[in-house]
């Protein structure tokens, strides 16, 4: 599909930016903006209208989150087990996964370092994580 625009999209490729610019300005993270413009405009593929990925446009009209999102979702998860072990001492299950949700969260850490999505020096903190996605 990436390579062919199917003759039944009507939309240009600038039009299809500014609907993911306005999409993300409403308060969508990249991955609902697909979905809407699957679900709703019936545009099937950003990438293939437009040859550029929906974090690329963002990051065209500096329009980009300070955290990639999919570090922000497991970093929310996290939170979450830790309010529920708050709660729920006992429950071992839940203390072992959240032990393999902050090992996800350190590896993306590590991999958005050497990427250069994350300054060096930014380091997860679970005390302030809480902060971060609130």
């Amino acid at each position: 599909m990436e390579g062919k625009v199917k003759s039944w999209i009507k939309y240009k490729p600038n039009e299809v930016e500014k609907l993911v610019i306005n999409l993300f300005k409403e308060g969508l993270p990249p991955s609902k903006i697909g979905l809407v413009l699957r679900d709703v405009y019936g545009i099937p593929s950003v990438k293939a209208i437009t040859n550029k990925s929906i974090s690329k446009i963002l990051e065209e009209h500096n329009l980009k989150t300070e955290l990639p999102e999919d570090l922000i979702s497991l970093i929310r998860r996290a939170v979450r087990v830790r309010e529920h072990l708050k709660v729920h001492r006992k429950d071992k299950h839940s203390a072992r996964g959240l032990l393999l949700i902050e090992s996800k969260i350190k590896r993306l850490i590590k991999y958005y370092k050497r990427v250069g999505k994350l300054p060096q020096d930014w380091e997860y903190d679970p005390d302030r994580a809480k902060l971060l996605v609130k």
